[in-house]
């Protein structure tokens, strides 16, 4: 039951995340407004990064298959520690979109294996200590609200740099 709930929420994170990355113009992906000093570039690489700690690797372990695709270690030089301004140039934001992409689906497809009694089970060691869980589920459950949080940020960016995202809803 639990499993269910973090995958459905996990999925809906991903798809509020995509929806509002994909009504932005690549174009624009790198500009470095002053009010928020990130780019939308910097929180796709950083959520794509954070994917892999936060419910892949520290679930399940290493991925080589993950890491023979995608270019993790230069993702994560230049998306979590590196300032926003350190990426402009580096990647190519269509490239650096569809390894985000290909990250979700194996985040989505972890989790869908995960039984209930891994829940309960102490992350995978990383090397790393996890900033805020001691169980899977708390890794899980930090994932979709790190995810959501970003997703808001790249909210606002995109009302900077682009135009405010339409919901889909009508005034009246």
């Amino acid at each position: 039951m639990k499993v269910q709930l973090l995958l459905q929420q996990t999925i809906d994170a991903y798809a509020w995340t995509n929806k509002i990355l994909e009504s932005i113009p690549y174009e624009k992906w790198e500009t470095l407004p002053p009010v928020v000093e990130t780019t939308i570039l910097w929180q796709a690489g950083h959520l794509l990064v954070s994917f892999y700690y936060h419910s892949i690797m520290v679930i399940r372990g290493h991925q080589p298959n993950i890491l023979q695709i995608i270019p993790l270690k230069l993702y994560g030089q230049l998306f979590t520690q590196a300032a926003p301004a350190e990426s402009v140039g580096k990647v190519n934001p269509h490239q650096l979109f569809s390894h985000l992409i290909v990250m979700q689906e194996h985040s989505i497809s972890i989790i869908a294996k995960i039984n209930e009694e891994d829940l309960e089970a102490d992350l995978e060691s990383t090397g790393y200590p996890h900033p805020v869980a001691k169980t899977k589920l708390e890794a899980l459950d930090w994932n979709i609200k790190h995810t959501l949080w970003h997703c808001g940020q790249i909210g606002l960016i995109k009302r900077v740099v682009d135009k405010r995202y339409e919901f889909g809803l009508q005034a009246k």
